[in-house]
């Protein structure tokens, strides 16, 4: 943190109305201040295909505040789609910081929302995990290091890559754990994040995905978008 870092879990509004919060260890905010919700909406919803797909399975590095699950909530619904959500999360914020960042917000009413908040550990740096399943959604948050976590094979139609900033938190961005992500997406899974560093492209490109450069969110010139290709049949 620097001196002019704002305290802690401080509640930062974005210009789109939404609002993210700080996070001190890593000194950097969970969401785009360029707009949390429409990052979301951006490079993770509609970046993955989440937004069309008839039943989502979806997989997040680095849950946050919740931004991106309720906006993939808020878009499962207005469908009717069932929603499969599975997030890691080192760090959890306290409960009351997911709650005043989502007050007034897309999904903020939703059951899954409000039942995960009720599971939420109220002081936050917990272990083990959260499942609650309401209104279509079954959703899990692991409260652990996802570097050495046991992941879901071959599973998700979408992953969020969405840790901190390489800068800030290079490990989930290597090659190595990259190439582990790239094995929990089903064949014709989409991976979405909001970097579009050379070395993250690079390194989901020689996982074997096929990489797309895509118009950044607000703030953001590019983003990204993988997809593990459909596997092809016996001739």
């Amino acid at each position: 943190m620097t001196r002019d870092d704002p305290p802690a879990y401080a509640l930062l509004p974005t210009p789109d109305g939404s609002r993210t919060a700080f996070n001190a260890r890593f000194g950097e905010a969970y969401g785009s201040r360029h707009g949390a919700a429409a990052q979301a909406q951006h490079v993770f919803v509609e970046g993955t295909g989440t937004h069309a797909h008839p039943a989502p399975r979806v997989l997040e590095v680095g849950f946050g505040v919740g931004v991106n699950f309720r906006a993939t909530v808020a878009s499962a619904a207005a469908r009717g789609a069932p929603l499969r959500y599975r997030a890691y999360e080192f760090d959890p914020a306290p409960r009351e910081v997911l709650r005043v960042v989502a007050e007034g917000a897309q999904a903020a009413d939703h059951p899954a929302w409000t039942a995960l908040l009720a599971a939420w550990p109220e002081r936050g740096s917990a272990r083990g995990e959260v499942e609650v399943e309401a209104g279509g959604v079954l959703v899990t948050v692991t409260f652990a290091d996802v570097l050495t976590a046991e992941l879901p094979a071959a599973w998700a139609t979408a992953l969020y890559l969405d840790g901190f900033s390489p800068s800030r938190n290079p490990e989930v961005w290597t090659p190595e754990f990259t190439a582990r992500l790239a094995q929990t997406l089903a064949p014709g899974g989409v991976l979405g994040t909001y970097s579009a560093a050379g070395h993250v492209r690079r390194a989901l490109a020689a996982a074997g995905l096929r990489v797309e450069r895509r118009p950044g969110a607000p703030g953001k010139r590019e983003c990204l978008r993988a997809v593990r290709e459909m596997e092809e049949g016996p001739l």
